[in-house]
């Protein structure tokens, strides 16, 4: 039976990381499962899920010593994926405003307070199309237990969309 493991990886990016990353996996008899990886800023951050055989966990992480080596920082962790279950409803959040400091904030509390989890979030600032105003766009993968109420967490972000003076869309399962 495979283990799974979850890497995440960042440096200072360079070409060719990904596909070092990728020849480790192989040469220890590994699976690559699923990933998000971006650069940032001259840096290039990654998550990544792998299965490898068990008895190959030591040498993968000595094989990715040396990467860590080349001012690449590595964590690997296992993923005991019995204890995982993701909740049932997706979700799908869009905001578009001015860009100004604490709108992840305050929007990460309001969720938070409801119990919603965040699986991805995707963020940038971009110039509006007819002004040279700095908008900030957010896209959020989100999930929600059955319990919630989707109008009354909507209605919770449409509140603090004002005060915050974005346009906020929560995209999913109708009530």
């Amino acid at each position: 039976m495979a283990q799974s493991i979850v890497l995440t990886l960042i440096g200072p990016d360079r070409p060719g990381l990904v596909q070092a990353v990728s020849d480790i996996v192989v040469r220890h008899g590994g699976n690559w499962l699923e990933s998000r990886m971006a650069q940032l800023a001259g840096q290039f951050a990654g998550i990544l899920r792998i299965e490898i055989p068990p008895n190959q966990l030591q040498a993968i992480n000595e094989s990715l010593h040396q990467l860590r080596s080349a001012e690449l920082q590595i964590v690997v962790v296992p993923a005991d994926s019995t204890g995982y279950r993701p909740l049932l409803r997706p979700l799908r959040l869009h905001l578009v405003g001015q860009d100004r400091p604490g709108i992840v904030r305050e929007i990460a509390q309001v969720l938070a307070n409801r119990g919603v989890n965040v699986e991805e979030l995707h963020t940038e600032c971009q110039s509006a199309p007819m002004s040279a105003e700095v908008l900030f766009v957010a896209t959020a993968k989100l999930r929600v237990s059955d319990e919630l109420g989707v109008n009354d967490l909507r209605s919770a972000l449409e509140q603090i969309a004002g005060d915050l003076m974005v346009d906020i869309t929560l995209e999913g399962p109708q009530e």
